[in-house]
């Protein structure tokens, strides 16, 4: 009996762990290729915004964060430095500062969902074609599948 329950509380904990390394690996696995840092720092030379994206701050921890620099261009939004990587990242622009989930959630249905992040070491978005920035301070990016903070960056 005790024989049965070492083995079924063992193999459960494998099963899990293999599951979040899973969670865990799988973005990096299957992500694109990152875009080159050159073309990365020309596209960010038209900033009309930048903003620093820090490991600091409240909401981010040993697996949600991000760092470098966020530049808002007339119709892009760039991205040089890393992310952890994670499932289902989205970016939204908010109209005020957030640096956690319990600040971010309250205020969501005000964000506007710019696209998704697919990759970690970098990235271009296309801002929606109307948007007006002056209306917005702050990027977030967002877990979507485990609503989770990731970072955030204040650019006005």
């Amino acid at each position: 009996m005790k024989k049965a329950l070492f083995l079924t509380l063992t193999h459960g904990v494998c099963l899990a762990l293999g599951f979040a390394l899973g969670v865990y690996l799988l973005p990096i696995l299957t992500a694109p290729a990152s875009p080159d840092a050159e073309m990365l720092e020309q596209k960010a030379q038209s900033a009309m915004y930048s903003a620093e994206l820090t490991r600091e701050l409240r909401g981010s921890d040993l697996l949600h964060w991000g760092e470098g620099t966020i530049s808002l261009t007339e119709t892009e939004i760039v991205h040089e430095g890393k992310l952890a990587p994670g499932p289902d990242y989205k970016l939204y622009l908010v109209p005020q500062f957030v640096e956690h989930e319990d600040e971010f959630e309250p205020i969501k249905d005000q964000a506007l969902q710019v696209g998704d992040i697919k990759t970690f070491a970098g990235f271009v978005l296309d801002l929606p074609e109307g948007v007006d920035l002056s209306q917005y301070n702050t990027v977030v990016v967002w877990c979507e599948a485990f609503s989770e903070f990731i970072t955030a960056g204040q650019f006005r």
